[in-house]
């Protein structure tokens, strides 16, 4: 079984808590997440199964959508309602106050991880090190958010909706944001609603019978998990020979072997087990470009070599 099952994670559990759960469900050796939820959070959870955990590094990198309640007037140490509260604020907050302060998060922008996060710090995630009492500032890093919608304004809660680039915590945007108003703030409430292709519309509950849930159909190939890469097939016997690899080095367009910037996956179930590793797909994310440009240039490769099955 390889490909990808999308989760609904339940609030309570941590991602690594639904990839076993997944492992064990449908006894499958190998599974990874693309992106980590927080234990308070819910939604989608993209789980790759044996293969598919090759994919992992591609979409990781995708834009994350999330609908997200903010209660003002509230600080805590993990910038969520799940730590312990430092502090408390009555002071009033206009609507257009909020409006103002939160788009001008839209864009570009620097964010410092909060000291509870599954950042590895010396091979140990920084909430470890917050629970031992050690503090450690991370250093900021750039993330980019592409749009926020206000939902809902019930003070002192706000409900709103946005996209986001990989690494972004919405915990600590809430927190940033609470701070420019003056009252503090911080993150009542997350759910996950898209990653990348993946959307809740497709997502199977966690739950007791979760094997007996996933349908053919939940189960996404690892082609179809990767709609905007463009992919090249060169014959089996082909691309076993030096020369194959060659072919697939001029597609790409890398100049030396074993550095390729794609992912080489076996995918004919038809093939041999011990030529799999030897993958005929190639897969490269170029965009707009046209792989038969290269067409005419592999012909005249494989001529050379004496092999016809490209």
């Amino acid at each position: 079984m390889n490909g990808i099952v999308v989760i609904d994670k339940p609030s309570g559990k941590t991602s690594h808590d639904v990839v076993e759960y997944v492992k064990k469900a449908l006894s499958v050796k190998k599974a990874g997440h693309t992106g980590t939820l927080d234990p308070m959070a819910t939604g989608v959870l993209p789980v790759c199964i044996n293969e598919a955990t090759k994919l992992v590094q591609f979409f990781t990198m995708d834009t994350k959508d999330y609908t997200a309640t903010m209660l003002l007037g509230v600080r805590s140490d993990t910038q969520d309602l799940e730590g312990t509260i430092i502090s408390r604020d009555d002071s009033y907050v206009s609507v257009h106050d909020i409006e103002n302060v939160m788009y001008r998060f839209v864009g570009r922008i620097e964010q410092v991880p909060p000291r509870y996060s599954a950042i590895k710090f010396r091979g140990k995630s920084l909430y470890k090190w917050a629970r031992k009492g050690v503090t450690i500032d991370p250093p900021s890093r750039s993330v980019e958010i592409f749009q926020i919608v206000i939902r809902e304004v019930k003070l002192p809660y706000v409900t709103f909706s946005m996209s986001c680039s990989k690494g972004t915590y919405i915990r600590t945007l809430c927190s940033d944001i609470g701070d420019i108003l003056g009252c503090g703030a911080c993150l009542a409430g997350l759910r996950r609603t898209r990653s990348g292709c993946f959307s809740e519309s497709s997502a199977v509950l966690l739950d007791g019978s979760i094997k007996n849930n996933i349908a053919p159909e939940h189960i996404i190939s690892l082609v179809d998990a990767l709609p905007n890469l463009s992919a090249m097939y060169i014959g089996h016997a082909f691309a076993k020979t030096p020369i194959g690899f060659g072919v697939a080095r001029a597609a790409l367009g890398v100049p030396e072997a074993g550095n390729f910037p794609a992912a080489i996956k076996a995918t004919a179930e038809d093939f041999p087990k011990k030529d799999r590793a030897r993958n005929p797909l190639i897969r490269k994310n170029i965009g707009t470009q046209n792989l038969s440009n290269h067409l005419p240039r592999l012909a005249e490769d494989a001529e050379r070599g004496g092999r016809k099955d490209v």
